[in-house]
């Protein structure tokens, strides 16, 4: 096997040489061309050159806007695949425009194309990183476990995610902060999509004393509820005891919202149950410990 490898390596240094020296000579005989065309006829094929790149500059600019258009009217591609193949469209024009410049004034771009070819298993080792994010980042665009705009969460992190690149994804966080990810570790990581539905479920947890009436806190509860015109009807909302705690009795409160009421919900049910409550003589409880102390 380490044989192998040697005999790979040498194999690969031989050709990559090999093509430099290709390279360099087709270098000096492109300026030894320049140097007996005289400078007119260089200056007129760098201008011409410049020209080309950019009226190719102006036509790939068209096609990334009409690419763009196209994918945002076409409801079977999401907004970052049409995004990807855009920016992957863009590079690869780029490259094509810089070949055809190279090329324009009399250098010999096979021997560069061909030592890229010689060399792409070492550049694949040096970067497998970043072909590890590109490729990551393909599958999941071809399965699209999100898409621009959705509430997600991966591992420690949650946000909206803004935009993706071929090597990351950007999410926003409630409080304005910037999330950079890498595609491999979002592809490698459980993904939770909290806007995949039209409907998510908001759960809450309440105490009450063990000497509560139930049924009338149980009642607080519903008012509260089905005072809030973001709760959907259906599914129903449900309120029953969770837990019988240490020092309290624990209601579960959990009605049914559209992803954007999720949050708006959550925190106005949490700063009316306090004083509801209150009005019907119940308060929340708090952590207690009896100490009954023997002669």
């Amino acid at each position: 096997m380490m044989i192998t490898l040697l005999a790979l390596a040498t194999t690969t240094v031989t050709k990559v040489a090999q093509s430099g020296v290709d390279m360099f000579f087709s270098y000096f005989d492109s300026i030894k061309f320049w140097k007996d065309a005289g400078f007119s006829d260089l200056f007129n094929t760098i201008i011409t050159g410049l020209l080309i790149v950019l009226i190719g500059w102006a036509i790939l600019k068209f096609v990334v806007k009409g690419l763009l258009k196209v994918f945002l009217k076409a409801k079977t591609i999401s907004d970052l695949l049409g995004e990807y193949i855009v920016k992957i469209v863009y590079v690869v024009g780029w490259i094509l425009l810089i070949l055809t410049f190279f090329t324009h004034l009399g250098i010999d771009m096979g021997p560069m194309i061909t030592g890229l070819g010689v060399t792409g298993i070492v550049l694949g080792l040096a970067l497998q990183d970043s072909l590890s994010n590109f490729f990551s980042g393909f599958m999941i665009i071809l399965n699209q476990p999100f898409r621009k705009g959705d509430y997600i969460e991966v591992g420690a992190y949650s946000g909206t995610v803004k935009s993706m690149d071929l090597i990351c994804i950007q999410l926003t966080t409630f409080d304005g902060k910037l999330i950079t990810m890498s595609n491999r570790v979002i592809w490698n990581a459980p993904i939770m999509n909290y806007s995949f539905t039209d409907k998510r479920r908001v759960n809450i947890v309440v105490g009450v004393p063990y000497n509560t009436n139930l049924i009338d806190a149980k009642q607080v509860f519903i008012d509260i509820i089905n005072s809030y015109p973001e709760v959907l009807s259906d599914p129903a909302p449900a309120i029953e005891i969770n837990e019988l705690a240490n020092s309290s009795i624990n209601f579960v409160i959990r009605p049914w919202v559209r992803p954007e009421d999720y949050w708006m919900v959550f925190f106005r049910f949490n700063g009316e149950i306090t004083q509801k409550l209150a009005e019907k003589k119940i308060f929340l409880p708090f952590p207690q410990m009896d100490i009954h102390i023997k002669d």
